[in-house]
């Protein structure tokens, strides 16, 4: 199994790749369980919030890691968690950050917010581009730090696209990441 992660801002296209990954490759597609969470709650969330969402998230992978499908994509995972309780509370849960690091991931594309408009949808919050810019660079940061296997993905859609299709086929083919880009 090839565990793979959209990581970034909002607005960047992890929704929209991932259904394109799993639409071109199959296997299994874990949405952000943030999204349904804000739903039912309908409201914003609050610091109090953050462990039960983190363990949603967690939750719907590990249920999907015991399929065992080929290809897993993950939407999202716990590092959205951690800076999302960061920037909107200035704190984390300190078991956040284990949990993550327990975890095996096979590369993370970690998805640029320049050069694709931003797109409100009612949950996000970053309209601004230099927002979406230093949450990104926390992510990149992150994933560096713990030498998380990375391949950073920019341009327009149908560039993104092209990419990720191309850098998913890799991971697949047992290649490592072919990104210009590449942390």
């Amino acid at each position: 199994m090839k565990v793979l992660v959209l990581a970034g801002p909002e607005s960047s296209g992890k929704s929209w790749l991932g259904a394109e990954i799993q639409a071109h490759f199959g296997g299994e597609l874990v949405g952000e369980y943030v999204r349904d969470f804000i739903d039912e709650q309908q409201r914003d969330t609050c610091y109090a919030d953050i462990p039960a969402i983190a363990r949603g998230q967690l939750a719907r992978e590990d249920a999907a890691r015991l399929r065992r499908p080929p290809l897993l994509i993950l939407d999202t995972h716990l590092l959205s968690n951690i800076l999302w309780s960061r920037t909107l509370f200035g704190a984390c849960p300190d078991w956040l950050e284990p949990a993550l690091l327990a975890r095996h991931y096979d590369l993370h594309l970690l998805l640029s917010p320049e050069n694709v408009p931003w797109i409100g949808d009612g949950q996000r919050c970053q309209p601004d581009l230099t927002q979406r810019q230093a949450f990104f660079g926390a992510s990149r940061d992150w994933l560096q730090r713990h030498g998380q296997p990375t391949c950073i993905i920019d341009g327009d859609w149908a560039s993104r696209r092209a990419t990720v299709l191309t850098t998913v086929q890799r991971l697949l083919d047992g290649k490592a990441a072919d990104c210009a880009t590449e942390c």
